[in-house]
């Protein structure tokens, strides 16, 4: 049965208020007007109809106006500037905001609400604007050097007289080039498509601990040849969750651990159940991450190492943090520099 819709819902408030500063001003006009025709009859000793309803007209309209101009001034006024300003945002103008005076607060809440409203709609698309813009500027910096790099050996090769050595040499650096670049695409595809979703769909039962295991043995050559001590102390953890998404979080963590380790380091894994939670830590002995930069390391495109001496672009541990929390989890670090680094990711336990 269908619930019968109440008639005052239909009415808008902000509707209601200025009819009732209408009627506000209806009132106060007859009554001054009816004061002005007392004033009046009472000049002329209450004999001459015409001038008293004249005299009546007159003030009328002219308290009419005053009072419509003043109610006008007060809150249409705002209205227009919201109009204008609303104007100036659809013709991509994001740097406006519009003052609540003494009117918008004291009179109509909704007025209020919509000014309100309005400024943080526009502080939202300037943000968004900046992210924008910083995002192609440090997309095509990190796409253009690699591409610089290419171009330049290729020409070399291309031109020949080069040793055997200088050739091998050459073409290496091509091939880890192209390699950065596909990783990036890679990155940057998939985190555009992590930025349009809310939920995670495709979920499977799997062993956490097991996936844990793959994605260190997938780094086996790199460990292997700085002769780290990798120590893994895993329960194990039956899990429900998007298995290839998750396992982006490990292969992330771990390159970066084995990456930023100097040879003879360590690098300890453990995987333990908490208080309701699914706890996997990853420590490293590596160079550690300074003060300054560890506030912004998930961040988009950021790289503590301002000499790139160490390969990266700058997506993978902000591809880690949006997984984490798309999967209902959150990741946190501490690290000190010179002495490594600990990331620890908390995941609900959906057994």
């Amino acid at each position: 049965m269908r619930n019968k819709q109440n008639p005052f819902k239909v009415v808008n408030r902000l509707g209601m208020k200025l009819t009732i500063l209408s009627a506000i001003i209806i009132l106060a006009s007859e009554i001054l007007s009816f004061t002005a025709t007392i004033v009046i009859g009472f000049v002329y000793g209450g004999t001459n109809n015409t001038i008293q309803v004249v005299g009546s007209i007159i003030a009328s309209f002219l308290i009419g106006s005053l009072l419509a101009f003043v109610i006008g001034n007060t809150v249409l006024k705002p209205l227009s500037e919201l109009v204008k300003a609303t104007r100036r945002v659809i013709g991509g103008d994001f740097n406006i905001t519009l003052e609540i005076g003494w009117t918008e607060r004291h009179t109509i809440k909704e007025l209020r609400e919509l000014i309100s409203g309005f400024n943080e709609m526009t502080e939202e698309l300037r943000n968004t604007e900046m992210f924008r813009n910083d995002f192609i500027s440090n997309f095509s910096h990190e796409f253009k050097t690699p591409l610089v790099s290419i171009r330049g050996f290729a020409r070399q090769l291309y031109e020949g007289g080069l040793t055997p050595e200088q050739q091998k040499e050459f073409s290496k650096i091509i091939l880890d080039e192209t390699e950065y670049l596909s990783v990036l695409s890679q990155n940057t595809l998939l985190m555009t498509n992590l930025e349009n979703r809310d939920i995670v769909t495709e979920k499977t039962e799997f062993s956490l601990d097991e996936q844990l295991r793959d994605c260190m043995i997938r780094l086996e050559p790199q460990w292997t040849e700085k002769n780290l001590e990798i120590d893994m102390d895993l329960d194990e953890i039956k899990y429900y969750q998007n298995e290839p998404m998750l396992a982006h979080v490990w292969n992330n963590l771990f390159d970066n651990a084995v990456k930023f380790t100097p040879a003879g380091g360590f690098i300890h894994v453990t995987c333990k159940r908490r208080d309701g939670l699914i706890v996997v830590t990853v420590e490293d002995s590596g160079c550690g991450i300074s003060s300054e930069a560890l506030p912004y390391i998930f961040d988009k495109f950021y790289q503590a190492d301002y000499s790139h001496a160490t390969k990266g672009n700058g997506l993978g541990l902000s591809l880690v943090k949006k997984i984490t929390e798309l999967c209902g989890g959150d990741i946190a670090v501490t690290s000190e520099q010179g002495k490594g680094t600990i990331f620890t990711v908390e995941l609900r336990d959906n057994r």
